[in-house]
């Protein structure tokens, strides 16, 4: 119980990552939010969702092919912890931007702005094929293929509730959602993932010396 406990934080924690990171995807929920209110950023997290969980499938699928490699793991350990330190790189340094507005407009359905700035977004890719293949493969490696759908519904929900929040507050105009409080949240989700990357190094280490 505690083992699956210690994966499941592990896996929000650093879902947070990627769910929460600014992007397109998160503009334009404002920008829908400012109209659509809650309503508009669960249709994009349909969106996000019908090209999120045949990727995921198709990770999962492809962890089981390569688990015939014997330092496979050590390889997706090590990629992820680059990825980790990446990302928390480029978050800080969009933090840093002065007079840069997080937020943009459009007018398109949700449900297709969902689907289009997801399957069209390079970060999101690299984040499912390093630090969330990783993911997936700990999870097979515990529970085998039920892992795949284990990861899935620990990672998607946070999607729903982030848009639909999000969109929630742009709706009533809060100062929630100003540039400087959204900075503090990515920063402090920076040094996070800073920790994790540490870690996916330390199992590689460790696990060299046995």
């Amino acid at each position: 119980m505690e083992q699956i406990f210690q994966f499941a934080l592990t896996v929000i924690v650093i879902s947070a990552s990627g769910v929460m990171a600014p992007g397109p995807l998160f503009a334009a929920n404002v920008s829908y939010g400012l109209r659509g209110g809650t309503k508009s950023g669960l249709k994009m997290a349909i969106g996000h969702t019908i090209v999120e969980l045949p990727l995921v499938i198709l990770l999962g699928v492809g962890v089981f092919s390569l688990e015939i490699f014997p330092d496979f793991r050590n390889i997706i350990s090590i990629l992820g912890a680059i990825t980790l330190f990446f990302f928390a790189f480029i978050q800080i340094q969009t933090t840093l931007r002065k007079n840069k507005s997080i937020f943009s407009e459009s007018k398109k359905n949700p449900i297709i702005v969902g689907i289009a700035l997801t399957g069209l977004n390079p970060f999101f890719i690299m984040w499912w094929l390093t630090i969330g293949f990783k993911i997936i493969s700990d999870a097979m490696l515990i529970w085998a293929f039920s892992g795949i759908l284990i990861v899935f519904l620990l990672h998607i929900w946070m999607d729903f509730v982030w848009l639909g929040v999000v969109s929630y507050f742009a709706s009533k105009s809060t100062k929630f959602l100003s540039n400087r409080n959204y900075k503090i949240l990515i920063s402090g989700l920076s040094i996070v993932l800073i920790y994790f990357g540490i870690t996916f190094l330390m199992d590689v280490f460790n696990s060299s010396t046995i």
